[in-house]
């Protein structure tokens, strides 16, 4: 059975999985009525990827018998100034669930919850990742600056992205 501070910290991080997975859902929206339709399917995945962590919350919940708790999802921004900017965002957003995550991470080693501390250390190892590869977007547009060729050809790429 899992602990009442766990379950609680777990089922704030499972809502907060669901708001990243608008956020990237949102951003893919706004990409595609700014024509970019690769930067828009990266972010498709990106809110894929994000739902499934939300489920393995969800599902690390149910089966160590805690109560799941969802909660409304606030409502993410919906306009960027650029998509640098917005790839921004992402990284900065990235950093802050990394942080969260080792938080919860700690929590459980404290409590010696080492079922929790095993299924974290997945999302220790995914977040390297996550920031990993918005920070190296983040890069490549800053290198395209106000080249539009850049940006097709950074457009291109992501668009090529596979889900999982």
């Amino acid at each position: 059975m899992i602990g009442k501070k766990m379950e609680e910290m777990l089922n704030k991080r499972m809502n907060s999985e669901f708001y990243n997975s608008n956020l990237y859902l949102a951003m893919a929206a706004w990409f595609e009525a700014q024509n970019l339709p690769g930067l828009a399917h990266w972010m498709e995945v990106q809110a894929g990827e994000e739902r499934g962590h939300a489920m393995r919350f969800y599902n690390h919940i149910k089966e160590r018998r805690g109560t799941i708790m969802l909660s409304g999802v606030p409502a993410v921004p919906v306009k960027y100034k650029s998509p640098l900017h917005a790839f921004e965002e992402a990284f900065n957003h990235e950093v802050e669930v990394s942080a969260d995550i080792n938080k919860a991470a700690e929590a459980a080693g404290a409590e010696k919850d080492f079922a929790t501390a095993i299924m974290l250390q997945w999302f220790v190892t995914q977040q390297v990742e996550e920031e990993a590869s918005t920070a190296a977007i983040v890069q490549q547009l800053r290198m395209a600056g106000d080249s539009k060729g850049g940006l097709m050809q950074i457009d291109h790429h992501l668009g090529k992205r596979k889900a999982g």
